[in-house]
């Protein structure tokens, strides 16, 4: 909330620290993405009710590409399970999904992946994720 009592128009989120977050509970790396990816939707739904218009997560940034491959292939599988599960949901619930930044090294079919988000949700105008 904004000091006037306004919800803030637009949000951003950088997720750090879930691989970390996993490794002190003694889980693999790839379920702190996960836990992390389920909180980023849980601010969403907060998001939408506080009235904010965009939220923006920053989930992947240039340097993630030198992460261990194994780390990075299993990150690109997570994002294309949760955009082919959630999209439906979130196509329902009003939210428009908007992929932004550098796309040169993401494989054709998470981009096709992403596109078809994309289209799916054009629509639509509660907020834009």
């Amino acid at each position: 909330m904004a000091s006037d009592g306004r919800a803030a128009r637009y949000v951003a989120i950088i997720t750090d620290g879930n691989g970390r977050w996993a490794q002190q509970r003694g889980l693999p790396v790839i379920d702190g993405h996960q836990a992390g990816a389920d909180m980023v939707k849980a601010r969403l739904r907060d998001a939408v009710e506080f009235g904010v218009r965009e939220l923006t997560v920053y989930s992947f940034s240039t340097e993630n590409w030198s992460r261990p491959a194994e780390e990075v292939t299993a990150l690109m599988r997570m994002f294309s399970q949760r955009i082919q599960s959630e999209t439906p949901e979130l196509n329902e619930e009003g939210v428009r999904m908007r992929f932004i930044g550098r796309r040169e090294r993401v494989t054709p079919a998470l981009l096709e992946q992403m596109d078809w988000a994309e289209a799916e949700t054009a629509g639509n105008d509660r907020i834009t994720l």
